[in-house]
This record gives C-alpha cells, structure tokens and sequence, in this order.
C-alpha cells in the first residue's frame, strides 16, 4: 500500500489524481489532502476518502467544525509539515506557482518520493531542488505529460547515451493566429484548449507557449542536458508526448491518448506499472495523422524568452515564472492584452538581472521583486490602454 499525500488536491491535477486513486484502492491510500482556500472542495473530498490530514494553505479561511478523524490544520507550516510527514511515501505536489517551492524541498529532505507537477519548482529553484533530492537520496518523478514520456523512454537506457530530447506543445487553442490577430484575442478564447482540460493559469500558459518554455527549463534539470540539446516541436493531435533521440540516431517516444491520469498513475506507483481498465488503449488508425510543425516565436515570443532565461541561469528563470503569473492574471483580468504579456515578463527579468540564488530565501527575494515589476508593468499597460479607449 502506498500511502499518498496530495498538495493542491482541488485543482485540476489533484482532481485527476484522486480519480486514479479511488480506482485502485487496493494501491494507494490518502493519507493528506491539502488545498489554498476552496474549504467545500476540500471538505467533501475529505469526506470520501478519510485521509488523516487535510490542509488549507490559506490561514484567512475558517477551519470547518468536524467530529470526523481527519485533523484539520492550515498556513505555511501546517503545509509543510504535510510535506515533511513521515507516515507519506509519496508527496503529489500539484500546487500552483512558485509557492510549491518550499514544499518541494521539505519532501524531498523528508526523504519521500516527489510526484511533481509543480514545474515552477524546477524552474524558480532548480539547483536548489536537485541538492535537496541528491542529499536526502530522494526520488523525483515528473507528472508533466512531456517529461513523463521522457523518463519512460529512458528506462533502462544510461543518461551520457541520449543526444537531444524533443518536447511536443499542443500549440494551444490560439495555434495559427499571427501577431496581428493575437491583439483581438480575449480571456474567453484563450482558455478554450484543443485537446486538455486543465485550470486557468497553465491553459493560458500553453495558449502564449511559456508552458513550453517551462517544460523546456524543467528538462534541463530533470536531464541534465544543455539547453541546445532540448528542442521543441508542435504537435496539434498531443499523441506523442516527447522524443528522445539517442548517440546511434535511435528516437524512441510515448505515446497514448491526452490524459493526465496515465502520468499521475506512473508516477504514484514508479517503478512499477499498475494495471488500469478505465485509460483508453492507443489506436494507431484513430489516432492518425500525426503531424508537427514548428513554433511559431514570432507570434508566441513568451517561449523564446523562457528558453533564453533558462539559458541565462541565476535568478532569471525565477524571475521570467514570476512575471509569467502577474502576466497571466492581468490579462485574464482585462487588464493587459495577449502580446501584451511579453513585456511585462521581458521588464519582470530586466528588474531583477541575473544573480545567483543559493538559498530559497534568495529565490523568493527575487520572486517578490519580480512581482512587483511585473506588477507595476501591467498597471502601466492597463493605463496606457484606457487612456487610448477614453
């Protein structure tokens, strides 16, 4: 039995999660459940599956009275210790942003297996992430679709033999729109996803293509590789969820149908594989075609960016996630248009420079920073907009 703790568990990825859970109740057992602030999600998913736990990260939201066994318990540190507990084996951290940072590190010093699909982690504290694992000999196991196709396809393989890794974007629901059209877009048209169901925030991430900027940075940690051996390609039918190609020429890949439940399930029960009658067998034939083309920075310049502050290292990946979130929420607010977003991230960096982060204490330095460019950046562009309309 593998004893489960889910952080962000209301969300879309947490959702998925306890679906795959609930199915195979003779492998897992919720042990924790932990949300920000939604106490009625939380509370009826208590309710079904008992956990010992449940948390609300958010202390400004009332405790619900309950007689049942679970201990309710909210803040920072409730969450941590959450993380840090030792009746888990594994911590799914599905939590949004770069608030999972800390929680990723406290599981990985506890010693458990991290589930991760809190890319901003890797991306805001990488280094730091990956000295947490290689000092406590923990395991971190991606959730990402892309990155767990990556690990499959490099089971049983040694790291030095793999010469490029090839992530595959769904391009969005904004895939063959110039620049030009992108000034027309609105909230309601970039949250419409071709082929995932996923929360707001990473649905406009992979409508500009900085999800795949994240995905790349995530890679380079992941992996290992440079950034000149990680490319990415779009993928409209999200069949083929990476590449990897090899030193002999070799390209082997993973494919099935878009569901995040087939990442989550690999990655509660890696190594191993458990048997699962409700994921749909891959039909080649009603699958196909499969066709690819590349990204299109011209129109989708968050990407480049991305790449370029991951190449760049020190606080400007941190800083680029930063601005990325204040970017995402003003325009999903109305506040900014869509091509818009770039300069509040492309400033959010230019604010911060490239300093070294050695210390979670560094990274949410230049997140707050970072933030508070991104921030004034956006009211600017909001300003200039209604001065122009008025």
């Amino acid at each position: 039995m593998i004893r489960v703790a889910i952080l962000g568990s209301t969300g879309s990825i947490g959702k998925s999660a306890l679906q795959v859970i609930a199915r195979h109740p003779d492998h897992f057992q919720v042990v924790t459940l932990a949300a920000n602030r939604r106490v009625e999600e939380l509370w009826a998913q208590v309710g079904r599956f008992g956990p010992q736990r449940a948390v609300l990260a958010d202390e400004s939201v009332p405790l619900p009275a309950s007689s049942s066994p679970t201990r309710w318990t909210s803040g920072r540190q409730a969450l941590l210790a959450a993380a840090a507990d030792p009746e888990v084996d594994v911590v799914l951290n599905a939590l949004v942003g770069a608030t999972g940072l800390e929680p990723t590190l406290t599981a990985l010093e506890a010693g458990h297996r991290l589930a991760l699909a809190n890319k901003e982690s890797l991306v805001a504290g990488g280094a730091l992430v990956l000295q947490a694992a290689k000092m406590a000999g923990s395991q971190i196991v991606p959730i990402d679709s892309e990155h767990s196709a990556i690990l499959q396809c490099l089971e049983g393989t040694r790291r030095d033999s793999v010469q490029r890794l090839v992530l595959t974007a769904s391009g969005g629901p904004l895939r063959g729109r110039n620049r030009e059209q992108l000034w027309h877009v609105r909230p309601e048209d970039a949250l419409r996803h071709p082929t995932w169901d996923m929360g707001a925030k990473i649905t406009i991430d992979s409508a500009t293509l900085a999800n795949k900027a994240l995905e790349v940075i995530e890679a380079h940690y992941l992996y290992g590789l440079a950034y000149d051996r990680i490319d990415a390609v779009v993928h409209p039918q999200s069949i083929i969820h990476s590449f990897v190609e090899f030193v002999d020429g070799s390209v082997l890949s993973q494919l099935g149908f878009p569901t995040m439940e087939l990442p989550i399930l690999y990655a509660l029960s890696y190594p191993d594989r458990v048997e699962d009658e409700v994921l749909r067998t891959y039909d080649p034939v009603r699958s196909s075609p499969l066709t690819f083309e590349e990204i299109d920075q011209e129109a989708f310049p968050l990407f480049g960016l991305g790449v370029e502050a991951g190449a760049k290292g020190g606080a400007a990946p941190a800083a680029y996630n930063a601005g990325n979130e204040i970017a995402v929420q003003a325009f999903l607010e109305g506040r900014i248009r869509f091509p818009e977003m770039v300069d509040v991230v492309s400033e959010a960096i230019d604010g911060v420079g490239v300093g070294q982060l050695t210390s979670v204490e560094d990274v949410l330095a230049v997140d707050g920073t970072a933030r508070a460019v991104a921030t004034e950046v956006a009211h600017r562009l909001g300003e200039a907009r209604m001065g122009t309309t008025s």
